[in-house]
């Protein structure tokens, strides 16, 4: 594949590539940094019918997480289809371990991209959360937003994966009104909507990164929920963020509430040992 990947983006950008180094990039694309002269650039590779359709979406992302001028995203260079999926060619960020100072910077800067608000709840399209379609169907509501649009399509895959049973799925009028009465009023805001600690960098001079987002105009408190579940992000960037955003922190009832859809996710890709936080949310709550 990496002579493939070569052979593609030297015929479409013109470019000389002199090496080819595989990088992490994530659980489910191949990713490589490559070399060109004086230049480098982080390229992903997505096989399969969806491989283009998804990297489309993040680069769409990305660009919409730039333009808002908040928090930087690395510069979509190049996107194409090829035979047997898609490819990405990204800016490449030399990258290093966060310093506290570049937590709060994040912190206060997620803080304002969540200051970017929108008339409903939604998206443009439908995008993608990891290798998952994530449905954005525009709504007025929060509650209904996120019942009919996160965990009900969740849900419905894991049923139909033999990873939930029927009566471990509550209904939708119930989730529904109980999303209404515990979350807080909230306006559509731009989030990130896939913020563990492994989809921001911090650049070699400080400055902060998203990457692989899942964006829409969601509840504030997804990305903080996300944030909350895997760890790898400090106090300091928490105190940060609250302090320089308008909108309260999302309680702790609402923390566990929106990294349902998250778990949810995780069982669908990853498999059965996600059941059991799955169901311990439902049960509390649902």
């Amino acid at each position: 594949m990496e002579k493939e990947l070569k052979k593609h983006i030297e015929s479409s950008l013109g470019l000389k590539i002199t090496s080819l180094v595989p990088v992490s990039g994530g659980d489910i694309s191949t990713a490589l940094k490559i070399t060109s002269g004086a230049d480098q650039f982080f390229c992903k590779y997505q096989a399969g019918d969806t491989g283009y359709p998804m990297l489309k979406a993040e680069k769409e992302g990305l660009e919409a997480i730039a333009a808002a001028g908040f928090i930087n995203a690395p510069r979509a260079i190049h996107l194409s289809k090829m035979e047997t999926g898609g490819c990405l060619l990204l800016e490449y960020i030399e990258s290093k371990s966060p310093a506290e100072k570049d937590m709060i910077q994040l912190g206060r800067q997620l803080a304002g991209l969540h200051t970017v608000k929108a008339a409903s709840f939604g998206w443009e399209t439908d995008n993608f959360i990891g290798s998952l379609p994530q449905y954005n169907v525009r709504a007025d509501n929060w509650a209904g937003f996120y019942t009919s649009s996160r965990l009900l399509p969740q849900m419905k895959m894991a049923y139909d994966k033999g990873l939930l049973s029927k009566r471990e799925i509550p209904l939708a009028d119930k989730v529904e009104m109980r999303l209404h009465d515990i979350s807080s009023p909230c306006e559509p805001s731009l989030i990130h909507g896939d913020l563990w600690g492994g989809n921001f960098l911090i650049a070699k001079n400080g400055t902060p990164y998203l990457i692989d987002p899942s964006v829409s105009y969601s509840h504030q408190g997804m990305d903080i929920a996300m944030s909350r579940l895997f760890g790898g992000f400090s106090s300091s960037f928490y105190r940060a963020y609250e302090e320089t955003s308008d909108d309260p922190m999302p309680s702790q009832t609402e923390i566990e509430l929106y990294q349902l859809y998250y778990l949810l996710v995780h069982l669908n890709i990853f498999g059965a040992s996600y059941a059991s936080s799955v169901r311990g949310i439902v049960r509390r709550y649902f």
